[in-house]
């Protein structure tokens, strides 16, 4: 089983999803505070496992309504997602990768990991 761990940063509180083997698969934004980011995390909770794919890296994509997970190619020709809530809010974004299938695995593995997984607040 994966967690989310939350950490206060110079400017706020962020939090990162890791996988069952520790590898990070999703992170979040800077929150302003500590309440927010756990809202964040619950949002994540609840998106991730309904959210479809909307493969924007493919010509004529068809855009799908919120929430949603986007993928797409960067300036570096790499592939990546965000996590879009209901609202159409950025709630979470994932490494880059060279390969479409391990982008899509990376998606996988926070849809099964994000609803279970335990909050652990990581103090500096």
């Amino acid at each position: 089983m994966g967690k989310f761990e939350v950490k206060q940063v110079k400017t706020g509180y962020k939090f990162n999803l890791k996988a069952g083997n520790g590898e990070v698969i999703a992170v979040s934004e800077v929150y302003s505070s500590e309440s927010t980011c756990l809202n964040g995390i619950e949002s994540v909770r609840k998106n991730a496992p309904v959210a479809p794919v909307e493969d924007q890296t493919v010509e004529n994509f068809e855009q799908l309504k919120h929430p949603k997970f986007e993928m797409y190619l960067d300036k570096a020709g790499e592939y990546r997602f965000r996590l879009k809530a209901k609202n159409g809010e950025i709630i979470a974004t994932g490494e880059s990768y060279k390969a479409k299938s391990s982008c899509l695995n990376g998606i996988e593995s926070i849809k099964r990991n994000a609803p279970e997984s335990p909050v652990i607040k990581i103090e500096e």
